[in-house]
């Protein structure tokens, strides 16, 4: 089913309408208070001290976690899930969506935080990626220190963690997983608001609403939310700019 020949919507008139938004819209500053809640509780978690000499790799080199915050007080870092000796074209899509929604972080900085790439793969190879998706954000490799800072997690999966640093030492304050990385996740936010919605056979939506494929049907093997013909969305526009996606 495609949004072209999906069932008519109800219609109504513009009172109706009105009425049921504003029900609707009661739902929403609920959700919106509640997650104000949480976040309230977030900031009142304890924390849990790292060892801030754990060595990353950067532009120049072997780096200590603690220099990765450039001098900020506070660290995001995303854990860039990696496929080692893979093409561009089979690196992470769900990852490569995140991080491309990320390119102007004055707006972090001026609340005194970092955001940075932690790659879970070797330094060169990654950064040739970074290059060619045109990022600009810091991107470390963590490939050889994932145990230590990723202690009790899975390894090879995408992660959201913080970090806060007191002088010379680090803190971890806060981590997430799975669902919980669409806080960087700006285009899911907008898709949301559309009466389609992510067009996901997860989602709870009308009968006869399109739907993407991907996970019901085995035989369409080139129907995923964050790829199209056979990439990551981002490429196409890297590639028809002529840039070369070559990570050997």
């Amino acid at each position: 089913m495609t949004i072209e020949n999906a069932p008519e919507p109800v219609i109504a008139d513009r009172t109706t309408f009105e009425a049921e938004l504003a029900e609707l819209r009661t739902r929403e500053k609920a959700h919106t208070r509640a997650g104000d809640a949480i976040a309230a509780a977030r900031r009142r978690l304890p924390v849990v001290e790292v060892d801030p000499t754990t060595p990353l790799i950067g532009a120049n080199g072997p780096v200590p976690l603690i220099d990765t915050f450039e001098g900020r007080h506070q660290l995001i870092t995303y854990y860039f899930m990696w496929h080692h000796g893979r093409p561009a074209p089979e690196q992470c899509e769900g990852c490569t969506w995140n991080n491309t929604q990320l390119d102007e972080l004055s707006y972090v900085h001026s609340r005194d935080i970092t955001y940075a790439v932690f790659c879970q793969g070797p330094y060169e190879e990654s950064r040739r990626y970074h290059d060619f998706m045109n990022w600009t954000m810091p991107w470390y490799s963590a490939q050889d220190s994932l145990e230590t800072l990723l202690v009790g997690r899975q390894i090879g999966m995408m992660h959201v963690v913080c970090y806060l640093r007191r002088g010379d030492r680090v803190f971890e304050t806060y981590w997430t997983n799975g669902r919980g990385v669409e806080a960087v996740d700006i285009n899911y936010r907008l898709i949301d608001l559309t009466i389609f919605g992510r067009q996901e056979p997860w989602e709870d939506s009308p009968e006869g609403w399109p739907r993407n494929q991907w996970e019901t049907d085995p035989s369409v093997v080139d129907v995923h939310p964050f790829r199209t013909n056979g990439r990551p969305i981002a490429h196409w526009s890297r590639i028809h700019a002529g840039r070369s996606d070559d990570l050997s």
